[in-house]
């Protein structure tokens, strides 16, 4: 499907196309997609060095098909051609089409009024277009590339969803503030009722959520997903999708911003089933990281105002109203006097106020004033802003103060956060699980404080190089060059070939020979193996026994007084290899430290607390021992497990390097702090002399910029740690 867009005339041979199934005829090739390979075109000149390129970087690459001067697309299947098409008849689609459409009226789409406040907000938390999906969110790497600059979840609590997505632009080497910031906006209510409606609101809804991050409206642009029902030759189902084009047309034309391209489906039909009409606006834009503006509540005693556009006689907000009020939220932003910036979607006020409570545990009291009905319906294109101080945005509306007491308060009616959080993250509970119950158990907060045992390096470096090998799977080998960079030392990646076995030679021979002029070697993260159970790292594993490896790793260890490091799924291969807590590459059994699937069974992906507990290494010469570092963490098997034997044994000779913590700095089983269950709250361990460092966090995931929304100190030194080591 791909290759057919790259030219006018092409000539495929489906015969050469790699199949991941056998039994595939040319038809089920021709239409095929495989959205993990990519369709390249390049001069026949250069076909060679493209298929060498692509073999350094363990990529299997194909030729398939040639660009004719005819333009005609064919394709041959056994030696015959069984597609031969012009270009000219693709282009015009086949034919003419013709159909008859009738829009429908809208229907109201307002929402039943709420007349208790508390029942209101318990009804709010609990309603799945509210309630928490963070049991789902942690299940993706969402600090991947060392770029995030708005976590999912804000706050000390991790708990305040992020209205749009920020992350840097991704730079190879060097720094950047630059950002990229995209946000969404569709009610399918709304919608449902009024395809038109919807449409126009949802592309306010999601120019507003980049405004309230603190983005500049000026350079935004817009993407639709656009998905119906099937349309047959209905004419009152195909005027569901006309008239959501024409409230989006409506909108891109007022407000002055274009949809750039899209996605469409026009098949949301299964049997009697049908999808309600949804067209999902996303906008985009860049801006500074310094510039964004986070969510969550900051600080007690702060007012919170309002600020609302003015509607038309349509229900919807006026393209100038909304223009003129992007601006002042923009400035408020810009001025450092808004804490935290808010726009109501589907929940209205009232879901909003709530979800920028959780984050801090920050309370919040309603203005008497407002009727109990406005904190619920819809307040699209508005802004909630907590100011730093009592001065007031023009325009703007009391809306209320926030409070040391951890409650919600609308008059005499109250409802705590605690009872509301339980009903928010509760709902979804049984189905995507964040909340498992632990036992308490208590877990000594372990301290070495003797200092490196490890002998100082046979040479001295000014920049020692370190060698970071890229397995399959490995996806963290730029963002440790990076920071390995950053620190003083020469980076090296070094792609390893496993497609066939004179590959994997010839990798076991260049890696051994590289390791002989490097200082340091560095196992980055990823999903080597799929990262299934013990099968992490097994590739891995075979790699540094093989026997060349294995002889050069322990000669830069013992002999030349090298170190070694491994995060994430660096650190499960390390200690499957034995190099942590042994030391030197053994052949471990069951009676050894391991690492194991989480205890919660899935994937998680957040910031942890970690407590440093020993100077042994000279990975932490820098890091004061009891201090907390803040890391995030993304591992679906890492449980670290070991008898208590091996805890005391660890915990003597000043093995344990790092501890998972809670707010108060002190180990836990906490599932919230704790994020595997990993027994003794241990997150990394060392060889006996330290040179050897293994971590389940990702500390290479560092920089300006990131993590705006999630307080904490990030930067654990070991980098620098490490390279000053060798000078």
């Amino acid at each position: 499907v791909a290759i057919g867009e790259l030219a006018d005339g092409l000539h495929i041979d489906l015969g050469a196309v790699p199949r991941k199934y056998d039994g595939l005829d040319g038809t089920e090739l021709a239409i095929s997609e495989s959205q993990e390979r990519m369709a390249v075109v390049v001069e026949k000149e250069n076909v060679a060095r493209f298929l060498a390129l692509a073999d350094e970087e363990n990529l299997e690459a194909t030729v398939v098909a040639t660009v004719t001067a005819e333009p005609r697309l064919s394709m041959v299947w056994n030696g015959k051609k069984i597609v031969d098409i012009s270009r000219e008849f693709l282009n015009s689609n086949g034919a003419e089409k013709h159909i008859n459409v009738q829009a429908a009226a809208a229907r109201p789409y307002g929402k039943p009024t709420v007349t208790d406040f508390a029942d209101g907000m318990r009804a709010l938390a609990g309603d799945l277009n509210v309630c928490s999906k963070r049991g789902l969110s942690e299940r993706f790497d969402s600090t991947i590339g060392a770029g995030t600059v708005f976590m999912p979840f804000g706050g000390k609590n991790q708990i305040t969803p992020a209205q749009a997505m920020a992350n840097l632009v991704s730079v190879e080497k060097g720094h950047t503030e630059d950002c990229s910031v995209m946000a969404y906006g569709y009610n399918p209510y709304v919608t449902e009722a009024s395809p038109y409606h919807g449409a126009y609101l949802a592309v306010v809804e999601s120019v507003c959520k980049l405004i309230a991050s603190g983005a500049d409206f000026t350079d935004t642009y817009l993407t639709f997903q656009e998905y119906f029902e099937k349309p047959l030759k209905d004419a009152s189902r195909w005027g569901k999708p006309l008239s959501a084009l024409l409230g989006a047309f409506r909108a891109q034309m007022e407000l002055g911003i274009a949809s750039i391209g899209g996605k469409d489906s026009m098949s949301g039909s299964f049997e009697h089933l049908n999808v309600p009409p949804t067209l999902v606006s996303f906008a985009i834009t860049t801006a500074k990281a310094s510039e964004l503006v986070t969510g969550e509540f900051k600080a007690a005693g702060h007012p919170v105002y309002l600020l609302s556009p003015k509607y038309g006689t349509d229900g919807l907000p006026t393209a100038e109203s909304l223009l003129a009020l992007f601006d002042t939220v923009t400035a408020l932003a810009r001025s450092g006097k808004a804490a935290a910036i808010y726009t109501p979607t589907y929940g209205g006020i009232a879901e909003s106020v709530m979800k920028m409570a959780f984050g801090n545990d920050i309370g919040f009291t309603y203005a008497s004033f407002l009727p109990v009905s406005t904190l619920f319906g819809y307040s699209y294109g508005s802004f909630i802003v907590e100011m730093t101080d009592e001065s007031a945005p023009d325009g703007a509306l009391l809306l209320g103060t926030t409070t040391e007491e951890k409650e919600l308060r609308y008059g005499d009616d109250a409802i705590a956060l605690s009872e509301a959080l339980a009903i928010y993250e509760g709902k979804l509970e049984p189905i995507f699980r964040c909340n498992i119950a632990q036992k308490a158990r208590e877990i000594p907060a372990y301290s070495y404080t003797a200092g490196t045992k490890a002998k100082a390096p046979l040479v001295k470096s000014a920049k020692p190089t370190v060698l970071i090998p890229v397995f399959p799977g490995t996806n963290c080998e730029y963002d440790t060059a990076k920071v390995m960079r950053d620190a003083g030392a020469e980076p090296r990646i070094m792609v390893l070939n496993n497609k066939t076995k004179e590959g994997i030679a010839r990798s076991v021979e260049s890696f051994a020979s590289a390791v002989k002029d490097a200082q340091m070697i560095f196992v980055p993260g990823g999903f080597s193996g799929g990262d299934e159970p013990d099968g992490s790292g097994k590739f891995i594993t075979a790699f540094f026994r093989s026997a060349a490896v294995k002889d050069a790793v322990t000669d830069m260890l013992d002999v030349r007084g090298g170190l070694m490091a491994g995060i994430c799924n660096g650190f499960q291969a390390l200690i499957k290899l034995g190099l942590v807590p042994f030391g030197k590459i053994i052949d471990t059994d069951a009676d050894c430290p391991t690492l194991t699937f989480n205890t919660i069974g899935r994937h998680q992906s957040r910031i942890v607390r970690v407590r440093v507990a020993s100077n042994l290494s000279p990975w932490l010469a820098e890091s004061e021992v009891g201090k907390v570092y803040s890391v995030p963490i993304s591992h679906g098997e890492g449980k670290f497990l070991c008898s208590d034997e091996w805890v005391k044994r660890l915990a003597e000779n000043g093995q344990i390097a790092t501890q998972y913590v809670d707010m108060e700095g002190s180990p836990s089983y906490d599932i919230h702090f704790n994020p595997n269950d990993s027994v003794a709250a241990i997150e990394g361990i060392t060889s006996p002399d330290g040179r050897v460092f293994g971590k389940m966090g990702h500390a290479e995931r560092i920089g300006y910029g990131l993590y705006r929304n999630v307080p904490g100190d990030y930067d654990i030194g070991m980098f620098r740690s490490a390279v000053k080591f060798f000078k």
